[in-house]
């Protein structure tokens, strides 16, 4: 298919959804009491009506989640371009730490330039945390009301 090489076999599954990530919003969606729907379709809803003004802005706590999961899980991810990348200039930071570790001029490891790109590294997921921070919580909220 040409894709070694290429970020393709690193995009293309990626649009197929996650197992993990869909049973989360199946179970979210599961707690969504039927009588939201039940009044929107008294209101002359349609089924995308339904779902575009009232179910996706109920969803954000739970969307919010998948998304920075899926952000860190990805960032994070090592083995998809450690197999199918072999150029330098198409690596990903972790394979970019990894090089680290190749040994310096002394053939040893550099401590400080590696600590310095573990921080790079760290800095947008904290930063995603957060921003995102009130949606974890919020979506804690939601999920532990008993009704």
């Amino acid at each position: 298919m040409g894709w070694i090489n290429s970020y393709n076999p690193l995009l293309v599954p990626a649009f197929f959804g996650s197992a993990f990530y869909i049973f989360l919003l199946r179970q979210f969606y599961m707690t969504l009491p039927l009588e939201l729907d039940d009044a929107a379709r008294i209101d002359g809803c349609s089924v995308f009506g339904i779902f575009w003004r009232i179910i996706l802005p109920l969803s954000g706590p739970a969307l919010a989640i998948v998304a920075v999961m899926d952000f860190t899980n990805s960032w994070d991810w090592l083995m998809g371009p450690l197999i199918y990348l072999w150029e330098y200039d198409k690596f990903n930071l972790p394979l970019g730490l990894l090089r680290f570790f190749e040994g310096g001029p002394s053939g040893g490891v550099e401590i400080e330039p590696l600590m310095a790109a573990t921080i790079l590294m760290i800095a947008p997921i904290l930063l995603l945390f957060f921003v995102a921070q009130r949606y974890f919580i919020q979506g804690i909220v939601i999920s532990g009301v008993e009704n």
